[in-house]
């Protein structure tokens, strides 16, 4: 006499089954290009996507902790990009003091408030021996603007998305997103020399793989080596 729940088997492993394709097919990939004013790819443009549907989650869930390093009075990382809640430890691999400071980036560092931000001392690494490290948390969405009160210089940025979906563009100007729910989105596009943000551009995720072509307003400044 066979067991009922041995009928009941075969019908259980049917839904899990048909749940898995389910979630599998509820999801899109997108390749965004960004270019700059004259055409050209921009590397380290940030490309966030905001879904209507608040469900899924990508495939490169992004980090809850970096390290930036100060070498040859850069930093390094020039862009990191991290979750809201994030841990940035800055280590500083030169023989000399930096003194980090971390402000609104854009046109919003013209609207921070007194004592937003955070400041870090960090000495010169002594010869032969372990760099010196501060750690900061970031815990307000948007793009934060990295400097050195001692180096005028230095120059770098953390951009913290609250979209779980934020990639960097490569260094051909693309950016890959997977696994994005399907249906409505808001795409946004930042770049470390945008002062003013492009408008947001509506887009539909489908199953089929999505390519879009993203335009910055500017010629990003060259980079120092």
């Amino acid at each position: 006499m066979t067991h009922p729940a041995s009928r009941l088997l075969p019908f259980a492993l049917f839904l899990i089954a048909a749940c898995s394709i389910s979630t599998w097919a509820a999801a899109g990939n997108l390749s965004v290009q960004v270019l700059d004013k004259e055409g050209r790819p921009a590397p380290d443009a940030v490309v966030v996507v905001v879904p209507a549907a608040k469900t899924g989650t990508p495939r490169n869930p992004l980090p809850a902790q970096v390290t930036i390093y100060q070498e040859k009075m850069r930093f390094v990382p020039a862009v990191s990009v991290v979750a809201v809640g994030a841990k940035a430890q800055f280590v500083n691999n030169d023989p000399w003091e930096h003194h980090v400071r971390g402000s609104a980036a854009g046109a919003a560092q013209f609207n921070a408030g007194a004592g937003e931000g955070f400041e870090l001392r960090l000495d010169g690494k002594p010869e032969g021996k372990p760099a010196k490290t501060a750690d900061a948390t970031f815990t307000k969405a948007g793009a934060v603007l990295l400097g050195c009160h001692i180096h005028g210089s230095m120059r770098g940025h953390v951009y913290v998305s609250e979209s779980p979906w934020a990639v960097l563009t490569n260094a051909d100007g693309v950016a890959q997103l997977e696994q994005l729910p399907e249906g409505a989105a808001q795409i946004k596009v930042w770049h470390a020399d945008q002062l003013i943000d492009i408008a947001p551009q509506a887009y539909t995720v489908t199953a089929s793989p999505g390519t879009l072509t993203l335009q910055l307003s500017v010629v990003p400044r060259r980079r120092r080596i």
